[in-house]
């Protein structure tokens, strides 16, 4: 699958969970491009329901340090209460300095309110990207 993603953005996966899933799931953390063909580091956020909000602020700082210029935030905030999933991706935009973050969120919505981006998928898998300053209809 090739998906190119704006540096410096926060780009959240709108569609139905389970092609946005299948999406995550063929990103692989090997695999990352540049335009030019070049290997370039990607890293995988992930939290478990046991992961405390500070384990979740530190593993975002620690992104924000890397060197990956591509983060999957893949259902980080599973687990937590809005206000929480809010203050985590509202945060991302720090670790965007530099990079390409892509998230899933168990609640696009949250997600598409801390993001630059969307990318829509499709039950076919077909992938569109749309910069949320053109999403306007989507509140009519």
């Amino acid at each position: 699958m090739g998906l190119r993603l704006p540096i410096g953005d926060v780009t959240v996966l709108l569609g139905p969970a389970l092609a946005r899933l299948r999406v995550m799931a063929q990103l692989d953390e090997s695999s990352g491009r540049a335009s030019g063909r070049a290997c370039v580091g990607v890293q995988r956020l992930v939290a478990g329901p046991e992961d405390t909000v500070a384990d979740r602020l530190e593993a975002l700082a620690s992104a924000a340090r890397g060197d990956a210029a591509i983060v999957l935030v893949d259902r980080f905030t599973d687990g937590l209460a809005a206000h929480e999933r809010a203050s985590l991706l509202r945060r991302l935009h720090a670790v965007a300095d530099g990079r390409a973050v892509l998230v899933n969120d168990r609640d696009p919505v949250a997600a598409l309110a801390a993001a630059d981006g969307a990318l829509r998928v499709d039950r076919s898998g077909g992938l569109s990207y749309e910069p949320v300053a053109e999403l306007d209809y989507l509140a009519s």
